[in-house]
């Protein structure tokens, strides 16, 4: 991943991080639920993350292709949330 890639996926993540906490302060009634979801959307993209990169090493990938496919659901999973947190 490059520094501008890397810097990006690093604002993206504080940016749904932020808002998400925003919204779970300002709806608190729904926060367990939601809480729940944010905890198995993660656990899913690491997850896949993991087996990916197990694939990419046991093909004989370099390093660098292995952090990335490590790295691509979670980034995925990041983009796709800030957009749906814009679009409201």
């Amino acid at each position: 991943m490059n520094p501008f890639t890397a810097a990006a996926f690093a604002w993206q993540t504080a940016f749904v991080f932020t808002l998400r906490s925003a919204q779970l302060w300002a709806e608190p009634a729904e926060a367990q639920a939601r809480l729940t979801g944010y905890v198995l959307e993660k656990q899913k993209a690491f997850t896949s993350g993991a087996f990916a990169a197990g694939q990419a090493a046991l093909s004989g990938a370099g390093a660098e292709a292995v952090m990335a496919a490590a790295i691509a659901p979670s980034h995925r999973r990041v983009r796709a949330n800030m957009r749906k947190i814009i679009r409201g």
